[in-house]
């Protein structure tokens, strides 16, 4: 902890770890309070899988077709966006289906991105390292992508709190109020696949759907209401993203591996702690 305090002014490079984990806990925390109230959280880890396909072909297209403006993580969007659209598809008109889209999606995803990283010419550490996290590889112009993306979660949630609010506790009441539930659930799996491509470069692909829930998880024993939630979810990713960095520095721990591991110990404690509690009153 204290070697990363010490480094951390002289360094760009943990600067930028610290402030995309600072970034894309906003989004996590917004988002990961609906995937854990609306019970989406195997979607969400579908969507995740499905990067990898868009980060190869990315890079493939990049390498051997010379489409240098076309970055791995702009790839990333665009694969988890189709995802999104497709689960969400087959969820509201073939339900019996649902189960075995997410579970297709899931493994092609894993797989197209493998195919398209063995075609791809050169060194593709950087690639595979997004199955783990590569927080501290993370470049100024994955900054602004990630505050862009950030922001635009931010103002779709901002805009429509109530109509994302009614369908996350009660479809038939929101259908009865005349809000138009499929749209919206649409427009809510698309937000989650942009928070997935935020949280991929923090986490890496394997643990994503851990860093989404489980803070929003914590901040569920202690709240009742959903933005308080949100912002509570928020503050704890900010606090488990940025301990993980700073313990996993100077012993050279994998930083992703170390966040997932100190959210996954508050879970327990904060589960534990409050039926306890409950018990003895």
């Amino acid at each position: 902890m204290g070697e990363f305090l010490t480094d951390l002014p002289r360094y760009p490079f943990l600067q930028h770890a610290l402030l995309a984990g600072v970034l894309a806990s906003v989004a996590c925390g917004i988002i990961g309070s609906y995937v854990v109230t609306r019970k989406i959280s195997y979607i969400a880890g579908s969507i995740s899988h499905t990067v990898l396909g868009g980060l190869g072909a990315a890079r493939y297209f990049q390498v051997v077709h010379g489409w240098d403006w076309f970055e791995p993580l702009y790839g990333a969007v665009l694969a988890s966006l189709i995802a999104a659209i497709a689960i969400g598809l087959v969820s509201m008109r073939a339900r019996q289906r649902e189960d075995t889209v997410i579970g297709a999606l899931w493994a092609v995803g894993m797989a197209a991105g493998i195919l398209f990283i063995s075609q791809t010419p050169g060194y593709n550490e950087d690639l595979m390292s997004y199955l783990f996290g590569s927080i501290l590889m993370v470049s100024a112009q994955d900054l602004w992508l990630i505050a862009g993306l950030d922001l635009l979660i931010v103002i779709v949630a901002a805009f429509f709190y109530n109509q994302f609010l009614a369908i996350c506790f009660d479809e038939e009441f929101a259908r009865l109020r005349g809000i138009r539930v499929e749209g919206f659930y649409l427009l809510l799996l698309c937000m989650t696949a942009l928070t997935v491509v935020l949280l991929v470069t923090v986490v890496g692909i394997i643990m994503v759907i851990a860093i989404i829930t489980l803070p929003a998880a914590v901040a569920g024993e202690f709240t009742k209401r959903l933005w308080h939630m949100m912002l509570l979810s928020a503050l704890l990713t900010v606090a488990f993203t940025t301990t993980g960095l700073a313990l996993s520095y100077g012993p050279n721990l994998p930083a992703g591996a170390t966040i997932i591991v100190i959210a996954g110990a508050a879970y327990l404690v904060s589960v534990v702690g409050v039926r306890l509690f409950r018990l003895k009153h």
